[in-house]
């Protein structure tokens, strides 16, 4: 089994889901169609897509996000697993139909969301508590697309994570950063428009020990729909 990953800046990677893709031995590549001259992969040869976050938007008219959208409305269409965070699950939103926008305000440091009923339920997010404290760095959000399962909201942002069909999730929220891609995206240069505006600076530290036993139940079980999937189940 293999996954392909789009990856829209350099310092925006797997993090956490790495570690659970290579539990179950699956192939991981990457598409970095953001460099110029990047040759174009081809999705369909893949048991999963997973979509990254990354600091521009898919209202930003950037060719390789277009083709990115539809390889996402055909993945979903044959319903072969797709995770989409921050940047993907926006891209997720608009490749399904959905309106992609500014937020109220951005959500730039540690949050609290809530899980919904239908979250609570969902077969990734079972057994986690009904409000978890995650990262945010986001400035955009999205409408739900239609037949879309909501799954999660915040105080700032209603829509935080949904599922369309049983193995397309969107997550609005990074469970994937560990402390130190934490404390990298802060020194960033792209970044530091975004953390002009944060008041309280970021510790890369935060709730880390917990942040990681969800990372590894939510990842964990979405690389096992790519396990389920391949076997015929």
């Amino acid at each position: 089994m293999r996954v392909l990953v789009f990856r829209h800046v350099p310092f925006e990677h797997l993090g956490r889901i790495e570690a659970e893709l290579v539990r179950r031995g699956i192939g991981i590549d990457y598409a970095d169609l953001y460099r110029p001259g990047a040759a174009a992969p081809d999705p369909a040869r893949y048991d999963g897509l997973i979509f990254m976050g990354g600091a521009m938007s898919v209202n930003d008219g950037l060719p390789y996000l277009e083709r990115e959208a539809r390889w996402i409305a055909e993945a979903v269409e044959a319903r072969r697993p797709v995770l989409g965070v921050c940047l993907g699950a926006q891209l997720i939103a608009k490749a399904l139909g959905a309106r992609v926008y500014p937020n109220a305000v951005k959500e730039i440091g540690w949050f609290e969301i809530e899980l919904t009923a239908e979250g609570a339920a969902d077969p990734l997010y079972a057994g986690a508590g009904p409000r978890e404290t995650v990262l945010q760095w986001h400035g955009e959000t999205f409408d739900l697309p239609q037949g879309a399962i909501w799954l999660a909201s915040s105080a700032a942002c209603r829509n935080q994570a949904f599922r369309v069909g049983s193995s397309a999730y969107a997550l609005q929220f990074h469970l994937e950063v560990t402390p130190e891609m934490i404390e990298d995206w802060c020194a960033q240069d792209l970044n530091c428009g975004d953390l002009r505006e944060v008041r309280t600076p970021i510790d890369p530290a935060h709730n880390s020990m917990r942040l990681s036993a969800l990372a590894q139940q939510v990842f964990g079980r979405w690389c096992d729909l790519l396990t389920v999937r391949s076997s015929g189940g």
